[in-house]
């Protein structure tokens, strides 16, 4: 039986200080790349500090899974052609 893998994505904050080495901590682990994205771009907006960042973690097949599924959303809806029109479509 194969068990549904849940999609994990962690917020990351990096803060590196010029003569000391970075830290890093764990500001929201979200269930989805868009509850992910919309969470760091919240603390982005509230960020001042030069020292401070954040990116997004997560497991590789969670990674990979989700490029491929935009990847093949984009070769369905045809967004793919318009940003690559040096790439034919394929006619079925």
């Amino acid at each position: 039986m194969s068990e549904v893998k849940k999609e994990i994505w962690l917020v990351i904050e990096r803060y590196g200080y010029s003569n000391s080495d970075a830290t890093h901590s764990v500001k929201k682990t979200a269930y989805s790349v868009e509850e992910a994205v919309e969470f760091k771009i919240a603390l982005e907006k509230l960020n001042d500090s030069s020292n401070v960042s954040y990116f997004l973690a997560s497991d590789i097949d969670t990674v990979l899974s989700n490029a491929v599924k935009h990847h093949n959303q984009s070769i369905k809806d045809g967004s793919y052609y318009q940003k690559h029109p040096e790439t034919k479509k394929e006619v079925v």
